[in-house]
């Protein structure tokens, strides 16, 4: 009897104890589903970012981030692939013959994120505000050129400039500072330079949440004018430090990180070979270069500056240093930007016999016993300075030290902070710097105007150059020519002569990179370098 109660009461526990596991597993499985479908019901892409994204005004810079700011504001232009302008915020615009006036036929189906209208009256007084801060914005070359801002009706603008500017459509594009902020973000007295009252835009997102230093919200503008955005949200975290936001995205916490040194190139490598998520590299959107300054005496023969291009393997380094993420460069300038396809430069490989050739040929000769080239009782000794907080820059810059003092060549190696490297650039002060271009939207012109500059670098480093006053007429004329085939002409012409006598040698060509879970489909790059890549982006659960 006490046997048969017994097992009774155990077969009871039994069933008792699988009767909860199934209701436990089943409340299990119901929350397991129920966060899963709230995710899908928040659709949010989280990204990481080493920076605040700042206070989302358009016409200001640092500490804004120009990702963020091109989120929520647009231009009246967009740069497309290969340098293409294209329509956005102005449907179409005509250019006077001489090309000083530009007229804007603005989209007429346009609305801030607060429901009221885009048109040429907000258009004037965001240029208007824009232009009474010229010492804030004097870098960008047509705001300069502007005599006239006028409303010809309702969608239809007008400018005028004091002189023909061919890039001024090209730098429309640029995501700061000529993006319009809606009528309800202007500060009492207009003027933006001091903070706006709140980000309103025309742009496919709105800061919904900001917590300075720790994350930013954005949410889908639901009346944008344009395609809809896939995702609803994008939440920045804001993580300063690089491993800390591999590790966040190894645990799942980031969909996406992108962007220039956002990872490290082995973290990426590494991530990458696991397999178990999405990689992609983007197309090349500037240009490592070594700018020899010709205006130092031991700089100032060519045949040094070609030796030292051929004294070292180019190919060997950028594989190595940058685990084939960077590609060789043979240009000066990406040839994806306008007007740089048809450069015809000297072919420049590694060749040592050549490079100890020309130093022989230029008086520099290596005494018996020596490892230091002499000529008049100098040495051929030289500094190279480079970002100290860019670890490309001097893996690089250590590789350079090496391979020259094959050829004889001591090259003295000098870290500094980017501040300092930029002042010292501007100053003269340096042999040889590593640097590289703005890429898109602002070249070529961008560049070959800093190179026509005086008190920045180039301009002194090509000092050696016998066509220097040419190349510098040339750089004059070039935005001022409203002919495509002289304007393709002249960049041929100047592109070359910066090349071909040595005093900039291009090393690699910059990439992004992003690295992303499997769930997030349809990422793409931008071709222009500032805009964010969230079009299109798509999250799959």
């Amino acid at each position: 009897m006490f046997y048969m109660k017994n097992g009774r009461n155990i077969l009871l526990t039994f069933i008792s104890i699988f009767l909860l596991s199934i209701m436990l597993l089943g409340c299990t499985n119901a929350k397991n589903e129920a966060e899963t479908s709230e995710k899908v019901k928040d659709n949010i892409l989280t990204i990481a970012y080493p920076r605040d994204v700042g206070e989302m005004n358009p016409h200001v810079y640092n500490p804004s981030q120009l990702f963020a700011q091109s989120m929520v504001y647009e231009p009246l232009v967009s740069y497309g692939d290969g340098g293409e302008l294209k329509p956005h915020l102005a449907e179409s615009w005509d250019i006077s013959e001489d090309g000083k006036e530009y007229t804007f036929h603005l989209r007429q189906d346009v609305k801030f994120s607060d429901g009221t209208s885009f048109n040429a009256e907000i258009v004037k007084k965001n240029f208007d505000t824009i232009l009474n801060h010229m010492d804030l914005h004097s870098w960008l070359g047509f705001l300069s050129k502007i005599s006239s801002t006028e409303v010809i009706d309702e969608h239809t603008f007008k400018m005028t400039l004091t002189e023909a500017y061919y890039p001024t459509i090209q730098e429309l594009a640029v995501v700061r500072p000529v993006r319009f902020l809606g009528e309800a973000g202007f500060p009492e007295d207009g003027d933006t330079s001091k903070g706006v009252v709140k980000p309103v835009g025309t742009g496919p997102w709105i800061l919904e949440e900001h917590k300075a230093d720790e994350y930013a919200i954005y949410k889908r503008n639901e009346n944008y004018w344009g395609e809809l955005p896939k995702v609803e949200k994008i939440q920045v975290k804001i993580i300063p430090d690089a491993e800390t936001r591999v590790l966040a995205f190894e645990k799942g916490e980031i969909d996406l990180i992108y962007g220039e040194g956002m990872i490290s190139l082995d973290s990426f490598k590494q991530l990458e070979s696991t397999g178990t998520y999405e990689t992609s590299i983007s197309e090349p959107v500037a240009t490592r270069q070594l700018v020899l300054n010709s205006a130092r005496e031991k700089l100032s023969d060519e045949r040094v500056r070609q030796a030292l291009h051929y004294g070292f393997n180019k190919e060997a380094m950028v594989e190595g240093i940058t685990s084939g993420l960077e590609e060789t460069a043979e240009f000066i300038l990406p040839t994806n930007l306008p007007y740089t396809s048809e450069i015809d430069v000297k072919t420049i490989k590694y060749d040592v016999k050549k490079a100890k050739s020309l130093l022989d040929e230029a008086g520099w000769t290596l005494p018996k016993g020596k490892t230091v080239r002499e000529k008049d009782g100098k040495l051929l000794e030289i500094e190279m300075m480079y970002n100290s907080a860019e670890m490309i820059q001097k893996a690089m810059a250590e590789t350079l030290q090496s391979e020259w003092a094959a050829i004889g060549v001591k090259l003295n190696i000098a870290p500094v902070e980017l501040a300092v490297q930029v002042q010292r650039f501007k100053d003269n002060d340096f042999d040889i710097n590593i640097y590289s271009n703005f890429g898109a939207p602002y070249d070529p012109h961008t560049f070959i105007n800093i190179v026509a500059k005086e008190g920045f670098g180039f301009n002194e480093a090509i000092s050696a150059y016998p066509n220097k006053a040419e190349i510098i007429q040339q750089i004059a004329r070039v935005p001022q020519t409203t002919d495509e085939t002289e304007r393709q002409e002249l960049y041929t012409s100047i592109l070359t002569s910066l090349q071909d006598q040595g005093a900039i040698v291009p090393i690699s060509y910059l990439k992004k990179t992003a690295i992303y879970q499997k769930d997030v489909t349809n990422f793409t790059f931008p071709a222009n370098r500032d805009e964010h890549p969230f079009a299109g982006i798509s999250i799959e659960k």
